[in-house]
């Protein structure tokens, strides 16, 4: 009975653990506005659509999985254009699920 009893706390435990980091999603509006994860808003502005030159992309709408996708074909180098060059020496700055968080992020901005 005692052992059974260990077991229940155990699995009670780890259940809470599992609820915790749900809990501590990433935040991709954080990282998003964050210059140490590369900075997004000082060239697609705060809003994602205030570029500081004409030729970036407004980013704020646009749909997570597109971005997500965007954002690894620019680490990558599978997406390699002269647009790309000015993220390409600041994708190393981010992980796999950080891009997912800013990607869902930006898909929830106003166009």
């Amino acid at each position: 009975m005692k052992n059974m009893s260990i077991k229940a706390t155990l699995a009670a435990l780890l259940l809470g653990l599992g609820v915790s980091n749900s809990a501590m999603a990433l935040d991709g509006e954080a990282l998003f506005k964050n210059p140490a994860k590369g900075g997004c808003t000082a060239c697609h502005g705060k809003d994602g659509k205030t570029t500081i030159l004409p030729q970036y992309p407004k980013i704020a709408g646009q749909n997570e999985a597109y971005v997500l996708q965007q954002l690894k074909d620019i680490k990558s180098g599978a997406r390699n254009n002269g647009m790309t060059a000015a993220m390409k020496g600041i994708m190393h700055l981010v992980n796999d699920e950080e891009m997912a968080a800013m990607a869902k992020y930006i898909s929830t901005m106003a166009p």
